[in-house]
């Protein structure tokens, strides 16, 4: 498996998927503080909890998960395409306690072998993925057969009016101003779509409190790999 112990994360790899440098200093900026004013620290360990064997962090960011995650988990591969969070999250690797690994690579070309881990985790990536469907057609196939995913993501949500408003955005401004991000996706409509058994699912609005942003609808779940014999 083309992985090393440890990333330094300087320099930019030949292997770099996204360069938006100026929004992941932003992002890196507005997630921290988003961790206790909108209550994100919280939502990550639910995320989470109960988690145990060998992890892959699907677009890991800046490494806000890292210290949530339990004991019970022998490694954590972290792949982050975009060179500036990537290196924030190597630096919250060190910190952390269970080993971590942060590597470059894209979501729709993961870098590791097939059924390699027990349990993947995707965290508000998925509205950013340029091919939706090969990406969680990625994430199945480096799941053992009954493996699980943890997601956290935002997307499709609101009324008439709020999702019209979404669409419109993801045709104008918004992908290009924010990584790009797409606000009128439906992660869990994905998830099945792609061949996973859904779990227990629950949305959410962020913050919970207060006026509802095009931004705010959010799911909180699990999902399995169909394990072997099944489709």
């Amino acid at each position: 498996m083309p992985l090393p112990m440890r990333s330094t994360g300087s320099g930019k790899p030949a292997g770099d998927a996204v360069h938006h440098p100026l929004f992941a200093r932003y992002y890196a900026r507005i997630s921290v503080s988003a961790e206790t004013r909108m209550g994100m620290g919280r939502v990550r360990e639910r995320l989470l909890a109960g988690l145990s064997g060998r992890v892959i962090e699907v677009g890991a960011g800046n490494g806000l998960n890292f210290a949530h995650y339990p004991g019970s988990v022998s490694e954590v591969v972290a792949i982050e395409p975009e060179r500036v969070l990537r290196k924030f999250a190597v630096d919250a690797a060190l910190r952390c306690e269970v080993p971590v690994d942060v590597v470059p690579g894209a979501a729709e070309a993961l870098p590791v072998k097939s059924e390699a881990f027990d349990a993947a985790v995707i965290s508000l990536v998925l509205c950013s993925v340029r091919d939706l469907p090969r990406a969680l057609g990625e994430i199945r196939r480096v799941l053992r057969p009954g493996g699980e995913v943890r997601f956290f993501e935002h997307g499709r949500g609101g009324g008439r009016a709020m999702t019209l408003t979404q669409r419109a955005l993801d045709r104008t401004l918004w992908p290009p101003l924010s990584g790009g991000c797409h606000l009128s996706r439906d992660p869990v409509a994905a998830l099945r779509e792609a061949g996973f058994e859904l779990g227990p699912y629950r949305r959410m609005s962020m913050p919970e409190n207060g006026p509802k942003l095009p931004t705010s609808y959010c799911v909180l779940g699990t999902a399995w790999r169909p394990g072997l014999g099944e489709r």
